[in-house]
């Protein structure tokens, strides 16, 4: 594990059995933007004759929560971190290892991490997990196996998403805003969790599927070496047809493969959270995998697609009315492509 100074100790700690979330918290900006008055906005502002309603009836998608000016990746994470350290009754130097784990970030370098733990106040081992849609699950999962290893003893696994700074609100042309609709799907969210040692319980199970090949369906292209300079490639850029296809194409297999390896049914989930984009791609993956309605928790109509953050808000909303032993299936997709399936016990 990691002492507060950074350093490892000298004796070595007796590793545990199992690891899980004993704590949650979400976070959600002030401002509301719904379908209707940015598709207003778009219009006025590109000139294009959009039909009634576009927005709101392609995706399913009536509001969503953006971030104010002045209110960073960093800002959201940190608010969620601190609503997760009260729940657990922690501070901010109880933690170990922190990770910032998100599509979103304030700067290409440092890593967020740093600028999250500077507003806490805390002294962890902290860095970045980055996969697109799947960072969150991404870091829970690399915090779990810090601790199943151990190296750290308690993580804090924080996302702050602010995808909606990636909307191309003045497109120049119909083949621009058709270029980056699927943006217009994106809300600002947070969200937070303290992962540690149980004993019992925990996160059973974690399974991924990657298809890398398909890395240039969808993204924000700059920042990087490829394209560092250029507000034109600050934007997101994508076929949304094209990704929900490569989704369906692919997409049910670790599912499936994770049901039959943990010999378990719909039956044995009290909730199934699942990364949610569109209202119609949401009900096309209850379509194709089986999984009853009632066992989802749907977001996306009031937030739209908040990207990392989607699986954290659904479990905190839902948190503190599982009974210890209740399974959950979190089902994550990402760009890039990535499917992730984790399968958590709540101690």
């Amino acid at each position: 594990m990691f002492t507060q100074s950074g350093r490892s100790p000298s004796h070595p700690r007796s590793r545990p059995h199992a690891a899980g979330i004993t704590a949650v918290a979400s976070l959600l900006p002030e401002d509301v933007l719904t379908s209707d008055d940015l598709q207003r906005e778009v219009a006025g502002r590109s000139g294009l004759a959009l039909p009634a309603r576009l927005l709101t009836q392609a995706t399913g998608i009536v509001s969503r929560r953006v971030a104010a000016d002045g209110v960073y990746a960093s800002t959201l994470a940190v608010g969620a971190a601190r609503r997760a350290l009260a729940a657990a009754d922690l501070g901010p130097l109880d933690i170990d290892l922190l990770v910032f784990a998100s599509a979103s970030r304030d700067v290409v370098e440092p890593a967020t991490a740093h600028i999250v733990q500077a507003e806490l106040g805390s002294r962890a081992h902290a860095l970045d997990v980055t996969n697109a849609c799947n960072s969150f699950v991404n870091g829970i999962d690399l915090a779990r196996s810090m601790i199943l290893s151990g190296r750290a003893h308690r993580a804090l696994v924080v996302t702050g998403e602010t995808p909606s700074r990636a909307v191309r609100r003045a497109p120049a042309d119909a083949a621009e805003f058709r270029a980056g609709f699927a943006g217009y799907t994106f809300g600002d969210a947070a969200a937070a969790v303290i992962v540690e040692a149980v004993e019992r319980g925990g996160i059973l199970d974690v399974d991924t599927e990657t298809h890398s090949g398909h890395w240039e369906v969808g993204g924000i292209p700059g920042g990087g070496s490829r394209h560092p300079r250029g507000d034109a490639y600050t934007y997101f850029q994508g076929d949304g047809h094209e990704l929900r296809g490569v989704f369906e194409k692919v997409g049910t297999a670790v599912v499936d493969r994770t049901l039959h390896r943990m010999r378990m049914d719909w039956d044995d989930f009290a909730k199934v959270l699942v990364h949610q984009v569109t209202v119609p791609y949401l009900e096309r993956f209850a379509e194709l995998t089986g999984v009853p309605a009632d066992k989802l928790v749907v977001t996306v109509p009031e937030l739209g697609n908040v990207a990392s953050a989607s699986i954290g808000v659904q479990l905190d909303r839902v948190f503190d009315g599982l009974a210890a032993g209740e399974r959950v299936l979190f089902v994550g997709l990402g760009g890039g492509i990535s499917i992730m399936t984790m399968v958590w016990e709540k101690s």
